[in-house]
């Protein structure tokens, strides 16, 4: 399992969102920001592998869902096309799980365990 994980889950229909695109990229020292990994949701609307076999420098990150495409796909017209949560790794070697609670007009995320 990767150090950073993530759960989407569609609070309009009730159900975990598969196939949400997802990065995962970690601020530079200059203030740029690097991919550290991408992926999809799965059936369940996870992701578990997004920086797979890496570890993580203390610092910001951020992750980037491409909500509007989800929607798209679904013929609903959403009002945010992509979320981004930005976050600190304060320990290297600690799991980070971002859940993101999602709908057309809305969304909240927390530090899930």
């Amino acid at each position: 399992m990767s150090q950073i994980t993530t759960h989407v889950l569609d609070v309009s229909l009730g159900r975990p969102a598969a196939n949400v695109n997802i990065i995962l990229e970690a601020q530079t020292a200059s203030g740029d920001w690097t991919l550290v990994g991408r992926g999809s949701t799965d059936g369940d609307g996870r992701l578990n592998d997004l920086a797979a076999g890496r570890t993580l420098n203390p610092g910001a990150h951020r992750l980037t869902f491409e909500t509007g495409a989800y929607f798209a796909l679904r013929k609903i017209e959403g009002l945010y096309p992509h979320v981004i949560v930005v976050f600190n790794v304060k320990d290297a070697r600690d799991h980070y799980h971002i859940p993101l609670l999602l709908s057309p007009f809305g969304y909240s995320t927390y530090r899930g365990s």
